[in-house]
């Protein structure tokens, strides 16, 4: 593979190479690893910087409709928007279903937008591993716009926080009281709660449940990342395309007030610092693996924890001072 030429195609804007790029990236094979390393490195300095949105949200809420009106509505204003959706895997095969694009159907033939499914794997928090690194070839490609659609496991879903500037939580009517709205987690994380499918019979339970969780909000201990009115709780309706204008007039609002005050650059900052350590703590683990040494010997302190021969402790200890990180 010619990484010179691919990082140039993706400078270009060539979608086909940009979906290559990231089947590149999201590879566990050595040479696949260190030719994705080559890669970013050589669109480090790409000009671009795409607003991250991440979105979440219970299965059900009505996610992917709410993306594709989203993003047709941003296409349409002229923005470019790409889309990174983390379809989950089955625990028993690992497959993924991977139908986002299927859901999508007048976004992915728009020429302005660029979806992409990609399996979570055994990465948790709602994201698969490798998105933040497809997040940045998005934006070397040229896509101001990057909404990053997760999983939808409920309140665990925290991790795509610390790879987006804004993080949208998306409720369904109906879907909880007050008390509901104040459980930390997820709750405290994001910056816009939206109350879907608020039309039709459902329109009346959506009000309800939107001041139900504006008051929960209020309830919060205030973040030094917003300005005095967020976050804050609004209704729309994917479906009917209602509100969803006003959805992104508040986003840009909070971007732009975040930007101004210096908070924006100092997310991304700590965001780096996260990922740098999360990264060292991914490689400690897969030596684990790839180690035949290693891997025996966890395999039979496995085995003497299984026999009762050993704690749990005791096995954990010895297994962290071979690895040189005494416990």
């Amino acid at each position: 593979m010619d990484i010179e030429d691919l990082a140039t195609r993706i400078r270009a804007g060539e979608r086909r190479a940009l979906a290559r790029a990231i089947t590149l990236i999201e590879s566990g094979r050595a040479d696949h690893r260190a030719a994705a390393r080559a890669l970013l490195d050589l669109l480090a300095d790409a000009p671009g910087q795409a607003l991250r949105i991440g979105l979440s949200g219970t299965p059900g809420v009505g996610k992917s409709t709410f993306v594709e009106s989203f993003g047709m509505m941003l296409t349409g204003q002229g923005h470019k928007v790409a889309v990174l959706a983390v379809d989950p895997s089955s625990a028993r095969s690992g497959g993924s279903i991977l139908g986002d694009k299927t859901r999508m159907e007048r976004l992915s033939r728009d020429p302005d937008a660029f979806i992409r499914p990609s399996p979570s794997q055994s990465a948790l928090g709602g994201v698969a591993r490798r998105t933040r690194e497809a997040v940045s070839l998005c934006e070397a490609a040229g896509f101001d716009i990057v909404l990053i659609e997760t999983v939808g496991v409920g309140q665990s879903e925290t991790m795509v926080a610390e790879m987006t500037d804004l993080f949208i939580l998306l409720m369904a009517p109906a879907g909880g009281d007050e008390l509901q709205g104040v459980k930390r987690g997820i709750m405290e994380m994001a910056d816009l709660i939206l109350v879907n499918k608020a039309d039709g019979d459902l329109k009346p339970a959506a009000e309800r449940t939107r001041s139900d969780y504006a008051g929960a909000l209020r309830l919060l201990r205030r973040r030094p990342q917003d300005p005095p009115d967020f976050p804050k709780a609004i209704c729309v309706s994917a479906l009917q395309e209602a509100g969803l204008s006003d959805a992104w007039a508040e986003m840009q609002a909070l971007a732009q007030w975040r930007r101004e005050t210096g908070h924006f650059e100092a997310r991304r900052a700590e965001q780096a610092r996260y990922w740098f350590a999360e990264e060292v703590r991914r490689g400690l683990l897969a030596r684990l693996d790839h180690d035949p040494a290693m891997r025996a010997r966890m395999a039979a302190l496995g085995a003497q924890v299984a026999a009762g021969e050993t704690s749990v402790e005791r096995a954990t200890a010895e297994m962290l001072t071979a690895l040189g990180a005494a416990p």
